[in-house]
């Protein structure tokens, strides 16, 4: 379905944040694409959305396909069009209208106004606490009722592929369960596929069949989201499980930072 084939991104001609970046996500599938802060995810998914216009950033090398589309070629609204909505990171609702009205304004583009009502119940199946809350101005939801929201809108668009950028963040636990829970559900009934940044490593490999890790503009890393859980440099790196900095000396310890490089 999406291939981003060796792209390159330039931000105002002069700074190189993506350095020959390749990835696939299939029909129906979920992927994962994890690393550090800075290592170039949420640029990845605004090429693929188009959203590097707004940030004076283009795809200067590569190509991005979608269905038979040339995404790098495209301007936002036909790519949302034909099928590919971003939920960009830090819950971006309209917090001046209410939830239906956030919830409509995902449907802007379509013309099937018959379908858009039932569209908007099955956003409520899945996000049932923002029926109650419909009339509701949004700027006054939890973080978490904001972050359903975003995603109830995104599924308004009726998309092919959603591009989630950071969606676990600033969640409690229990609400971050809840939204992968969702999210997995949405995957499998509505066949929707899904492109996921996170830093919560361990909750994105439960739900994604693959991911790739990226670092410093590259992936330098990637595989099936098991074979990736049971690497040593991810389990330490990302899940939290290895035993660097207990009882190492500074020496050890600057070997790690040197080998979290990805040299492969």
């Amino acid at each position: 379905m999406l291939q981003v084939n060796n792209i390159e991104v330039i931000y105002v001609s002069v700074i190189l944040v993506l350095k020959g970046v390749s990835l696939e996500v299939g029909d129906g599938k979920i992927v994962a694409l994890l690393g550090a802060n800075g290592g170039g995810k949420t640029t990845t998914l605004k090429a693929i959305s188009g959203l590097l216009v707004t940030e004076e950033g283009a795809v200067t090398d590569g190509s991005i396909e979608f269905d038979g589309h040339r995404l790098d070629k495209m301007i936002p609204e036909d790519i949302v069009r034909i099928g590919v909505s971003q939920v960009m990171e830090g819950r971006r609702i309209f917090e001046h209208l209410t939830v239906d009205e956030n919830l409509y304004m995902g449907a802007y583009n379509r013309k099937d106004t018959s379908e858009i009502k039932k569209d908007l119940d099955m956003v409520f199946t899945y996000f049932p606490k923002l029926r109650d809350l419909s009339h509701r101005t949004s700027g006054y939801l939890s973080g978490g009722e904001q972050q359903m929201l975003v995603m109830g809108r995104a599924l308004m668009s009726k998309p092919k592929l959603m591009l989630l950028d950071e969606p676990s963040m600033g969640l409690a636990p229990i609400m971050v369960e809840e939204i992968f829970e969702i999210l997995k559900a949405i995957n499998e009934q509505q066949k929707v596929s899904g492109l996921l940044v996170e830093q919560n490593a361990r909750a994105a490999l439960q739900i994604a069949e693959y991911a790739y890790i990226m670092e410093n503009g590259k992936v330098v890393m990637d595989g099936p989201s098991a074979k990736l859980k049971d690497n040593r440099d991810v389990q330490e790196f990302y899940l939290g499980l290895g035993s660097i900095g207990q009882g190492k000396s500074y020496r050890d310890v600057k070997h790690w930072k040197r080998r979290r490089r990805w040299l492969v």
